[in-house]
């Protein structure tokens, strides 16, 4: 069996120097069915590794309920398959633009500036959830028979924190579970962050999109010897809603990695196919550069501008980093690169979907949302339990007395209020220390629905807490007493939920599109079924709808949202049926009209390659 071993220079594989060409490629955000197509474009590119994180949160939801961290392990025996090696990097903390970074927030609600910490309550619940992470690697690493060459201690952690007690116990965590392989670090090219994020006796990595020479220097005044190695070749960019769609010139970011390699050093391409946050897990940023602004939530697409796009294809960067990165293979590496495997089949024709029935999203939290809690002042999403999903607080101002300004203090996502029953405010997303609602007298009946956007996933500020943190606020009086029931997304994927739902007609008097009074604009749960004539991927587009998310057939694809940039969704083929298929559409504001399915849009410049 093979050894990955750290030497001098080089990381070498039974004595002989390999220089890993790497790409991310998180299995979370690609469909299983379709794992196989895209590492075999990573074959393509002329890569010979692979990269992924772990999400804790996704995997075990609740402490001591872990469920599917066994596709892990299939990714890698995948990856195996392919022909690639593999590198690991499961935290705890992934950062990747991820709900919460990827911790829990079960344990970061209660444990608030605690985590990441030397912390005995956090470094209990790290230990467990590593033991479950090491069935899943020990056995599939490189000396075993498997692909696994290297696996990441914590992630930048120079960027957050300097507790090295903590680094040093996650280290003596993963080898008293039996890894073997190099274990490495990853921080940005600066001082305070190096000398914070790095452990003794570990290779140490940079992340940089750009300058690989002057972040090697800086490197290399900490690691004076070893590999060379950028954990994170940044090559494209995330994108926020209500921001510019990233993009980066494919011919300067195939420019700066010549560079890296030039440096005699390896790659790992952040990302090689960035993929797609479905389920409704992206992460948040804060804004301004100490990262405590206004929040800003990561769409639903994760296709990074990557070489490989979310629909899988090649674009012009993935035939200008394959032209790069031939020059640099290895010197066994026999014959020409492969070409791209064909394309996953694509839907057959276009069909639209107008729901058949819907049901008032009030209703929809009483049938399948928790127990209503009543409380003093706001409970947080936390305290009720709730990774993603929406929140209805309840409040009575109350009277006899004159009106006032009311607003939400604290207010951590977007939220609709609605007065006595009439919509008066959609409070825009923000800090929201003193977001105005308007002019109220009492007595009244107040509403606020509040919808998570999403945790943040890197500064000073993650694993806040989301919901209404403050309170109501009536002139200068708080308004204490409240009733508040949440609805999780996980919810309505529960056995038997949707029996429960009130469903009602949705009409169409006026033919195809056309609605009742009673449903018009209303938010709610949507239920359409559509027939399909060939099943493959598809687009998703939802005209005039404003915010939600969508399911098609149990597979939730992820938010939507009028705000843009991205204006549609990605609907990978394998979850599409030939046939009969259901569409649910979760919409927080306001309905539109048919959804349209349809076949992804040709990309010419990007299935081919460039003539000679």
């Amino acid at each position: 069996m093979a050894r990955c071993v750290v030497g001098d220079g080089d990381f070498e594989l039974d004595g002989r120097p390999v220089r890993l060409l790497s790409g991310a490629l998180h299995y979370f955000r690609v469909h299983e069915g379709l794992w196989a197509h895209r590492l075999g474009m990573l074959r393509a590119m002329g890569l010979n590794c692979v990269e992924t994180y772990v999400p804790w949160n996704r995997h075990e939801p609740e402490p001591g309920r872990v469920r599917d961290v066994g596709a892990l392990g299939r990714f890698l025996d995948a990856a195996h398959a392919a022909g690639l090696y593999a590198i690991v990097r499961p935290g705890p903390y992934i950062c990747a633009e991820w709900e919460n970074g990827g911790l829990p927030s079960w344990l970061t609600g209660g444990l608030g500036r605690r985590v990441r910490t030397r912390d005995g309550v956090f470094l209990r619940a790290v230990d467990r959830w590593f033991g479950v992470v090491a069935r899943e690697v020990v056995g599939r690493q490189v000396d075993g028979g498997g692909p696994v060459v290297l696996l990441q201690v914590e992630n930048e952690y120079g960027s957050y924190g300097s507790d090295k007690v903590y680094l040093r116990h996650l280290v003596e965590r993963w080898e008293a579970l039996g890894v073997t392989v190099p274990l490495v670090t990853s921080d940005g090219p600066e001082e305070h962050m190096l000398s914070a994020g790095s452990v003794p006796g570990l290779t140490a990595t940079v992340n940089f999109g750009a300058g690989a020479r002057e972040a090697f220097e800086v490197l290399r005044r900490y690691r004076p010897g070893g590999p060379l190695m950028c954990m994170e070749f940044w090559c494209g960019w995330f994108t926020h809603w209500g921001g510019r769609a990233a993009a980066r010139e494919a011919a300067e970011a195939a420019r700066e990695l010549r560079e890296v390699l030039e440096c005699g050093a390896s790659v790992n391409l952040y990302m090689a196919h960035g993929g797609t946050n479905f389920g409704g897990w992206s992460g948040a940023n804060r804004s301004g550069d100490d990262h405590r602004g206004g929040l800003r939530p990561t769409v639903t697409s994760y296709d990074y501008d990557a070489p490989v796009d979310e629909y899988g294809r090649p674009t012009a960067k993935f035939w200008a980093f394959r032209e790069v990165l031939a020059a640099f293979r290895d010197e066994g590496a026999a014959g020409p690169l492969p070409a791209p495997p064909p394309a996953p089949p694509a839907l057959g024709a276009p069909v639209a979907a107008v729901p058949g029935r819907w049901a008032p999203l009030g209703e929809v939290v009483e049938a399948v949302g928790g127990a209503e809690v009543e409380a003093g002042v706001p409970p947080t999403f936390e305290e009720l339990g709730v990774e993603r999903g929406v929140v209805r607080y309840r409040f009575e101002v109350p009277g006899p007395r004159g009106a006032y300004p009311l607003r939400v203090v604290g207010l951590r996502d977007v939220a609709v209020a609605l007065v006595d029953g009439v919509r008066r405010a959609v409070v825009p997303v923000g800090e929201g220390d003193a977001a105005l609602i308007g002019e109220v007298a009492g007595p009244a009946a107040v509403e606020l629905w509040v919808e998570s956007l999403g945790r943040v996933n890197y500064g000073p500020r993650l694993g806040e807490s989301k919901g209404v943190t403050g309170g109501l606020l009536h002139e200068r009086q708080y308004v204490h007493g409240v009733r508040a029931r949440a609805l999780r997304l996980e919810a309505l994927e529960e056995p038997g939920a949707l029996e429960r739902v009130p469903w009602r007609p949705w009409g169409e008097p006026g033919g195809a599109g056309a609605r009742t009074g009673a449903s018009a604009g209303n938010p709610g749960l949507y239920r359409a079924v559509v027939r399909v004539v060939g099943a493959g991927d598809a687009t998703l587009e939802l005209p005039g709808w404003v915010r939600g998310f969508v399911w098609v057939n149990g597979f939730c694809l992820g938010r939507y949202w009028a705000e843009g940039p991205q204006r549609t969704l990605y609907v990978p083929g394998p979850v599409v049926r030939e046939g009969e298929n259901e569409l649910l559409v979760l919409e927080f504001e306001s309905a539109g009209g048919p959804l349209r399915l349809s076949r992804p849009d040709p990309r010419a410049e990007s299935s081919r390659a460039p003539s000679r």
